[in-house]
């Protein structure tokens, strides 16, 4: 007998209706992680312990929900599935920095170097100071930094580099040294403690920095005459004239003239009228003995700092990057000035081959100059590089018909 087709049809019907009145199915939506992980933590497990609560862990559970998942509604009887969320890309972890885990009203991006008491009010503390001298010093000249240090009012924090190791004699022997900032590492250079001790974070708050040698001869000098002078000429990296009666020079751009409170170039000695505009050391010159930077500048100088080359040779020869108009913006102050006693005094004394010799500590600073003028020939060939595709994009891109 054949069948017919239409009663197999009913028939099967009538019993997928039937079996699905005596199994009935539970439809719930799959829901995010989001579920299970913002529960009270308190209650035992399962899915009512994840998505039921009472009181104001429940309240902020469900307000925390509702935020996240408006789409979901106020469903509670739901079955929770985990899912895999993807960590967001290490381009953008770099981007926002560590601090992007803190409220933004509690980050404090910045510091200073002002002693403060370890009791009473913080807002009863004395203000952090407007200005910074940093010195590289060691104990057997004393005498000379005691005496520079003299020159710089209440207004200058004092910071300084003990190359010798030698820190708790200057308290002993100085009442200022109970209130600067003492950093001991021995035998290292000074721009070896700038790179690692003056952050432009740490030293934001102080408008004029000041990092001299140790050797300088300051007995007419004023600080804050000096600043002054400075601001009122608008020098953002400068350094005082060199008296060279009392001392010696390198370049003749930074010996002190009688008749200028300040100059920005120079003539003289190996400098032509002609070689007046040319950058080091003609004009925009200032030297590595005892330079002073704005905040700005010093900003800038610290990331040209290299890590590794801890003599600092060929900094002062590219000081003129670090402001907008080298030509105006760095000079000598004639006003206010200082002798250089020494000249080159790192490295022992004695046999020239042993290491440590001061032939070999030259020898390396020398090295140590060759390498740094080689990485910037190389920067600045890869950032013209750089510009010069970025100016083909764009041209090609202007150069492009218009969508149809």
């Amino acid at each position: 007998m054949r069948s017919n087709p239409i009663l197999m049809v009913l028939s099967a019907a009538a019993i997928g209706l039937l079996v699905g009145v005596s199994s009935p199915i539970r439809i719930a939506p799959t829901v995010l992680p989001l579920f299970s992980s913002l529960g009270g933590g308190g209650g035992g497990g399962g899915d009512d312990a994840n998505c039921t609560s009472a009181g104001a862990g429940g309240r902020n559970m469900a307000a925390r929900l509702s935020a996240a998942l408006p789409f979901f509604g106020n469903s509670t009887t739901s079955t929770a599935t985990p899912m895999k969320v993807s960590p967001p890309a290490k381009s953008e972890e770099a981007k926002k920095g560590a601090e992007r885990l803190l409220p933004p009203d509690i980050v404090v991006r910045e510091s200073d170097l002002h002693l403060r008491r370890l009791w009473g009010q913080p807002r009863e503390d004395t203000p952090v100071r407007k200005y910074l001298v940093a010195l590289t010093v060691g104990y057997s000249e004393r005498a000379n930094v005691n005496a520079t240090v003299h020159k710089f009012s209440d207004n200058f924090d004092v910071m300084l580099f003990h190359y010798d190791g030698r820190t708790t004699e200057w308290d002993a022997e100085f009442e200022w040294s109970r209130q600067a900032i003492h950093v001991s590492a021995r035998k290292q250079a000074k721009w070896w403690y700038a790179k690692r001790f003056m952050h432009p974070s740490v030293v934001a708050p102080y408008e004029y920095v000041f990092l001299w040698d140790q050797d300088l001869g300051a007995e007419t000098f004023d600080a804050e005459e000096y600043i002054r002078v400075a601001r009122k000429h608008g020098l953002e990296i400068s350094q005082p004239g060199l008296d060279i009666v009392r001392g010696v020079k390198n370049y003749d751009v930074n010996v002190r003239r009688n008749d200028t409170e300040v100059h920005t170039s120079t003539s003289a000695g190996r400098c032509s009228a002609q070689d007046a505009a040319r950058r080091p050391p003609c004009s925009a010159f200032v030297e590595v003995m005892a330079p002073v930077f704005t905040r700005r500048a010093w900003a800038c100088v610290w990331h040209m700092i290299q890590n590794d080359l801890v003599h600092g040779w060929g900094l002062d020869w590219n000081f003129w990057r670090c402001v907008d108009e080298p030509g105006r913006q760095m000079g000598v102050v004639d006003a206010q000035y200082v002798a250089h006693h020494h000249g080159f005094t790192l490295g022992d004394k004695g046999n020239d081959t042993v290491d440590g010799s001061r032939r070999k500590v030259r020898l390396r600073a020398s090295a140590e100059f060759g390498e740094f003028k080689a990485r910037l020939y190389n920067a600045d060939r890869a950032q013209q590089a750089a510009a010069a595709l970025l100016a083909q994009s764009k041209a090609a891109a202007a150069a492009a018909p218009p969508p149809s």
